[in-house]
């Protein structure tokens, strides 16, 4: 006898961007960074159990887009995601995603959603994750290089998860700066304009760099960044395109997400295959040390990795259940009788 199926089964909560920024300022926004952080530190400490694979991507001269798969034995997740630096001249975002969540045990997704926001959200969660872990005791202030759409959700992960409330902002387009000043009123920070990435890293305990042209760059040089210093380098994050010289990463404890992507696509493509660094899930399992001492100057080489993504999804999936802010999707056929899906369709026919 066949079992029967869980009623409704065919229809998937539909997280839209609409009703993804509702739930963000419904939960508020440092605490949504923190309960988001929460889920990917639960995620890293048993790491061991997921699925982990190189995102696949396929690049073009204008940028890339790319799947980001997972799994922890019991939900599956993937992430779509693009990276396009040259749209923002065209009016349209560099960055856009989507995701979706199933169950392992018969292949029904159980929940689908936007991440364009949400994947800022995480991206942003993960930094000051690891800066809990390597960023200098007591750091109050830090420099954001590179003013764009990430910059705000840095600044409020990093207030939220560390307290940092002091930022130096530069950006070669001095209309980003103002965005982002104008964006973070109110919002608890001292903050001051740079005109220069040299000026921004004066007194910053942390660096972030978050730039998005798809090129090798040099964003920070060595005389920059003196001892003790913690660098969060986001922008690096595909082949061909990085931030930091050489000479800062050869000086530095180098913490990645999973290696055989970090090398591929980090600042780490700039040195040799076989150059130590430290995966951030050992040291949040406390199987490695991260900051040792105050002299010692850390660098979170930042990609983006698909646990991360699956985490920001189960925490979603978790936090919006109890509230209105999802569409119910008739996704999945489900026929009275599931060898009949041809009858499924003529029947539609007759019903209309």
């Amino acid at each position: 006898m066949t079992a029967k199926p869980p009623k409704n089964i065919n229809i998937v909560p539909f997280v839209s961007v609409d009703n993804m920024m509702k739930l963000v300022l419904g939960v508020g926004v440092e605490t949504f960074l923190r309960e988001l952080a929460d889920y990917i530190e639960a995620d890293f400490r048993r790491w061991d159990l997921f699925d982990k694979t190189p995102r696949i991507a396929s690049h073009s001269a204008e940028g890339v887009i790319e799947l980001m798969p997972t799994s922890d034995g019991e939900v599956y997740g993937f992430k779509y995601v693009n990276g396009h630096p040259k749209n923002f001249r065209e009016g349209l975002q560099t960055v856009t995603g989507f995701g979706v969540l199933s169950r392992v045990d018969n292949g029904y997704p159980v929940l689908l959603s936007e991440m364009t926001i949400l994947t800022a959200l995480r991206t942003a969660a993960t930094s000051a994750l690891a800066a809990k872990y390597l960023a200098p005791r007591g750091a109050g202030c830090m420099a954001i290089i590179g003013n764009g759409a990430q910059s705000e959700f840095q600044a409020m992960a990093f207030k939220a998860l560390l307290g940092i409330t002091k930022l130096r902002l530069y950006d070669i387009d001095p209309a980003a700066i103002e965005k982002c000043v104008r964006n973070l009123a109110g919002k608890g920070f001292e903050i001051v304009r740079c005109d220069s990435a040299e000026t921004a890293v004066e007194g910053a305990q942390i660096i972030t760099t978050v730039t998005a042209d798809k090129q090798y760059a040099t964003i920070l040089t060595d005389n920059m960044v003196g001892s003790g210093i913690h660098i969060n380098a986001v922008g690096g994050d595909c082949p061909g395109k990085t931030e930091l010289h050489k000479d800062i990463l050869l000086r530095s404890d180098i913490f990645v997400e999973y290696p055989p992507q970090t090398r591929v696509e980090g600042e780490i493509q700039q040195l040799p295959g076989d150059h130590p660094v430290t995966e951030l899930w050992t040291v949040i399992a406390g199987e490695a040390v991260g900051r040792r001492d105050a002299g010692q100057t850390t660098l979170f080489d930042s990609v983006g990795f698909a646990i991360e993504d699956f985490s920001a999804l189960r925490y979603v999936r978790d936090k919006v259940a109890s509230t209105t802010f999802f569409d119910r999707l008739d996704m999945i056929a489900d026929p009275n009788d599931p060898r009949d899906l041809f009858g499924m369709v003529l029947r539609a026919d007759k019903a209309a």
